[in-house]
């Protein structure tokens, strides 16, 4: 009885009463994450990579993917394993432009998004998945066609912001 009684007062919260989590109110971060993903403009800016290897890489310079409605602008490193030798091996693997591509971003049940962007006009990205967290941590998974997947992690913010 002891027991009962000790965990529904643990259990207890009284600043919880009349909210339910559908209920409760978003902050401004969340508001403003989720308003840069409906409007397609956002930067999402790589703090680490982790190629499949596994080892992981802090970056030391500035890497990001610039989102527009019009417009994909990846500058991101690569570590792994290429499948096919690159035509120039002084461009980067995941340094491109897109302005053909598809965008589909979903709202998860326990809050944050995930974003796939598929460009129709690259040669070796096949896809980029960013999951996107309600504060703006993210982490970008890129697949491509000649090359080894790798992980990315970082956050997101605004264009504005990141200048």
């Amino acid at each position: 009885m002891l027991i009962i009684m000790l965990g529904s007062i643990l259990y207890f919260n009284p600043a919880a009463i009349g909210q339910s989590p559908n209920n409760a109110s978003k902050d401004d971060k969340t508001i403003e994450i989720e308003n840069l993903i409906r409007a397609k403009q956002f930067v999402f800016v790589a703090q680490s990579a982790t190629p499949l290897s596994g080892r992981f890489i802090n970056l030391t310079s500035v890497y990001d993917v610039r989102v527009s409605n019009d417009t994909i602008l990846s500058e991101l490193p690569y570590f792994g394993r290429a499948f096919v030798a690159p035509m120039n091996p002084s461009e980067g693997p995941l340094n491109f432009t897109s302005t053909k591509f598809s965008y589909s971003s979903n709202a998860r049940k326990k809050g944050g998004w995930d974003i796939t962007i598929k460009p129709q006009d690259t040669r070796d990205v096949r896809q980029l998945f960013l999951s996107v967290s309600e504060k703006g941590y993210a982490s970008l998974q890129v697949t491509s066609n000649n090359r080894q997947p790798i992980n990315f992690s970082g956050y997101v913010t605004s264009r504005e912001k990141f200048r």
